[in-house]
């Protein structure tokens, strides 16, 4: 079983940054692609960007140019430095990480941190 633990949300003003970082755990073998996914409400779950254990990533095009997504892949972490945060950012930030276990394929969703912009 993994586990994923996420931090870094909070409440920051428009034009603000903020940093979220997720840290992944347990029966671990191999990570495919990690990422962060986001929801605001009344709306749909949505990708917002992600990064392959190669290092290639795809962005939202609505975060493309303030968002970055970078790994630690000896230490099974993910990070989104988010800049230039707009009022519409404001979401619940779930972490995913896809990859092997020991026992099997798995696809894992953090608790979800919460981002609130104000404008």
């Amino acid at each position: 079983q993994v586990q994923l633990v996420e931090s870094g949300g909070g409440l920051v003003q428009a034009g603000g940054s903020l940093r979220l970082s997720c840290a992944a755990s347990g029966r671990l073998f191999s990570i495919n692609a990690m990422g962060w996914y986001r929801q605001a409400p009344g709306k749909q779950r949505e990708l917002v960007a992600t990064i392959t254990s190669g290092g290639s990533t795809n962005y939202a095009d609505s975060v493309k140019g303030r968002f970055t997504i970078s790994s630690e892949n000896a230490k099974n972490k993910v990070h989104l430095q988010m800049n230039s945060l707009k009022p519409e950012d404001t979401a619940v930030y779930y972490c995913n990480v896809q990859g092997w276990s020991t026992l099997n394929l798995f696809d894992s969703w953090g608790q979800g941190t919460q981002v609130t912009v104000s404008s």
